[in-house]
């Protein structure tokens, strides 16, 4: 798949767009301002999931971010049925990662450390989580931390975007069972959120990635970077 004519000057575009949106938006968040946190945040996946689209990314990299999109709106209102459509929508982006990353060997003992990260995790929230969501968040911490681990099969910028999101949706979780939040809890939940989703594009966008053991198909373009 290759970018579209006028793509470039398109990609640039929007890329700056998504940095400019992102500075806005964390900016408001450390500032406390709720209605710069409202007009931003739709925009963050949908200008990165442009982005992606017009270097001719995979379509499941672009599905994963519109996901990613579905459920920043959801989880935007303070309702549980919202919160659980939202991570629904989160939990059918780490599927659409899943399958963009293919059946590329990875690390048995990253895979380990993560069995032991996610059950230690859980063990700490379970007493806090309310009654509801505890199945429901266990299900999705098990499918989202596959994808932490599997995302180094697109190198070593996708490992960490992977690591990245588990650590942000980790941060949400310790807010739902009450545990003790960071200083700026919101602004750091938010940051290491997009970061993982920039990363993640990135390793399937990068032209390196068949170095690092990617699976077959993984997007490749040398002419126009992030």
């Amino acid at each position: 798949m290759t970018p579209r004519a006028g793509a470039p000057r398109l990609v640039r575009t929007l890329f700056v767009a998504f940095l400019a949106v992102s500075a806005v938006h964390l900016a408001g968040l450390l500032a406390g301002q709720d209605a710069v946190h409202v007009a931003t945040k739709p925009l963050l996946m949908l200008l990165l999931a442009g982005h992606a689209a017009a270097r001719g990314g995979p379509r499941l990299l672009i599905a994963a971010l519109l996901c990613g999109w579905a459920g920043d709106v959801l989880l935007m209102p303070d309702a549980e049925p919202a919160f659980l459509v939202g991570m629904g929508f989160f939990a059918v982006g780490h599927v659409c990662y899943l399958a963009l990353f293919g059946r590329a060997p990875v690390r048995p003992v990253s895979g380990v450390v993560y069995a032991v990260v996610l059950v230690t995790f859980v063990a700490l929230l379970w007493p806090g989580l309310p009654d509801g969501l505890r199945v429901p968040l266990t299900g999705y911490s098990l499918l989202l931390t596959a994808m932490a681990w599997r995302a180094g099969v697109l190198g070593r910028a996708a490992a960490l975007g992977g690591a990245l999101f588990l650590f942000s949706d980790a941060l949400i979780a310790t807010g739902i069972a009450d545990l003790p939040q960071l200083p700026a809890h919101d602004f750091w939940i938010m940051l290491t959120y997009i970061a993982a989703q920039y990363l993640l594009t990135r390793g399937a966008l990068d032209p390196h990635t068949n170095a690092t053991g990617a699976a077959p198909g993984a997007y490749r373009e040398g002419r126009i970077g992030i």
